[in-house]
């Protein structure tokens, strides 16, 4: 019994926080609970051997883009968000901004590398094992999306009215 009040607490926890990382990934609050919920379903069933050896909302994070970037090999389609929620559900995602604009445009794995550097502050190893790629790769696709993004940031500040 004390392994499910573990996990109820993990999900107490943590539960916010995993569903503004699926908001970050999605751009989309539903798609952003589904994933939390298909994540959390699995963590349970591996919730012995997970708490044990290594931590448990890595498992779930890990889990969750993997799940993700499946999507994308299904439906080929997403739907990007310019801010992730500060709270557990956004009723209407912020689009618009330049700059989440710029970054829309960059392929899916480049800007899943950036949301994982950036947003969640992994590191490059993290980020190799969260998308099964190797550090290399993690490193050229930063590479590329900063390199993308730098040539569209003369026309950002344009668009966002700042003075070059």
């Amino acid at each position: 019994m004390q392994g499910d009040s573990l996990f109820e607490q993990f999900v107490a926890e943590r539960a916010d926080a995993l569903l503004r990382f699926g908001y970050v990934l999605t751009g989309n609050p539903h798609d952003a609970a589904d994933l939390v919920q298909e994540a959390l379903v699995r963590l349970r069933g591996a919730w012995e051997r997970v708490r044990g050896q290594r931590d448990p909302e890595g498992y779930v994070r890990t889990t969750m883009t993997r799940l993700h970037i499946n999507t994308w090999r299904i439906r080929k389609r997403e739907h990007v968000t310019a801010t992730p929620p500060d709270r557990a559900h956004v009723d209407t995602p912020y689009e618009g901004s330049p700059l989440w604009d710029a970054l829309s445009k960059l392929p899916r794995r480049q800007r899943a590398v950036l949301v994982l550097r950036y947003y969640e502050q992994l590191t490059d190893a993290e980020i190799a094992g969260v998308l099964g790629v190797s550090q290399g790769t993690v490193r050229s696709q930063a590479f590329r999306a900063l390199g993308k993004l730098r040539g569209d940031l003369p026309a950002l500040v344009e668009n966002m009215g700042y003075l070059a």
